[in-house]
């Protein structure tokens, strides 16, 4: 079964920095993408960043500069480090993995992690 832990998750003034961890069950060179994804109250969930198993990288326009995905392949992990954190970044913070269709199958997600950013 394909599980994912996320963790990190912090309060942090205006312009501080954090780093949050996707642990995943499997080997993430199963996954075909692995991505974060953030919902603030009342908001919905957007996509935030993603990286491919060949290692290119997407992000939302209002985080790139700031924020930065990455991966340990041995470690079956997945970080987003994020810098000068802004208000607008506070939410709840989730990581999936959407299967690359022969090992893994279908979309998983993580229980998320809470992000909130004080001005």
């Amino acid at each position: 079964q394909v599980q994912l832990v996320e963790s990190g998750g912090d309060l942090v003034q205006a312009g501080g920095s954090l780093r949050l961890s996707c642990t995943i069950s499997v080997s993430i060179l199963s996954a075909s993408a692995i991505m974060w994804h953030r919902q603030a109250p009342g908001k919905q969930r957007e996509l935030v960043a993603a990286i491919a198993t060949g290692g290119s990288t997407n992000y939302a326009d209002s985080v790139k500069g700031r924020f930065t995905i990455s991966r340990d392949n041995a470690k079956n992990t997945v970080y987003l480090q994020m810098n000068s954190l802004k208000p607008e970044d506070t939410g709840v913070y989730y990581c999936n993995l959407i299967g690359d269709g022969l090992r893994i199958r279908g979309r998983y997600w993580g229980q998320g992690t809470q992000v909130t950013v004080s001005s």
